[in-house]
């Protein structure tokens, strides 16, 4: 259970600070940090408050969809999201130097950003302690109404950006926040969930091999 607990929040370390570096990218965020980060560029609080602020509406709205079936054990969701969004404030002040200038600074530091997105979705599918309340809503909408989770967070993230775009247009009047990383990262970090994914799993069968042959020797030693 530790160990799970320590995976988890070594996802939480990994992915928050791929979120900072996607910001930092200046090519747009990832979709499900959207609508903090534009609030944070119209309000005087920062990413990680309104995340926390977003992410507790997501939490609340969970029991309401799910009544009996929610599973009271995601109540750690609130204290796994204060961290999170702790982590993110703290990335974002110790990468306060970092301006990219020429274009492909820039996709280095986004896709630098999604590979650290990727390995902290990793962590926190192989920790399985509880879901972030972004996933844990998707996964409540799903199971009340029996749809695919898949589709569901597509179009729950694009949803997102949806409502972002249109805080930015009515603060702004134009686009902020958005921009092709946010596809990028949309994308680019599903894909190498399942890299890392698949390649845990063919680690994980070079393991059991290696295993079942060395109990084969041993058994033949002991036949000798």
């Amino acid at each position: 259970m530790v160990k799970r607990y320590g995976i988890f929040l070594i996802g939480l370390t990994f992915m928050s600070f791929g979120i900072v570096l996607i910001i930092k990218s200046a090519l747009g965020t990832s979709p499900i940090s959207s609508v903090p980060y534009v609030l944070s560029l119209a309000l005087p609080f920062t990413v990680g408050q309104f995340n926390f602020v977003v992410s507790s509406l997501m939490f609340i709205l969970q029991p309401i969809i799910l009544h009996s079936k929610f599973e009271w054990v995601q109540i750690l969701q609130v204290p796994m999201t204060f961290i999170f969004c702790a982590f993110i404030d703290l990335f974002m002040y110790i990468l306060s130097w970092l301006h990219p200038q020429a274009y492909y600074q820039h996709i280095l530091v986004l896709l630098i950003g999604c590979v650290f997105m990727g390995l902290g979705v990793t962590c926190q599918l192989l920790g399985r302690v509880v879901m972030l309340p972004g996933e844990g809503l998707v996964n409540a909408i799903a199971t009340h109404w029996k749809l695919d989770f898949g589709k569901i967070k597509v179009i729950f993230d694009w949803s997102l950006v949806a409502i972002a775009a249109v805080i930015s247009l009515y603060y702004f009047g134009t686009i902020e926040g958005i921009r092709e990383g946010t596809l990028v990262s949309a994308f680019a970090t599903g894909m190498l969930v399942k890299f890392f994914m698949n390649m845990l799993l063919k680690i994980r069968i070079k393991r059991i091999d290696k295993l079942r042959q060395q109990c084969k020797i041993n058994k033949m030693r002991t036949q000798s």
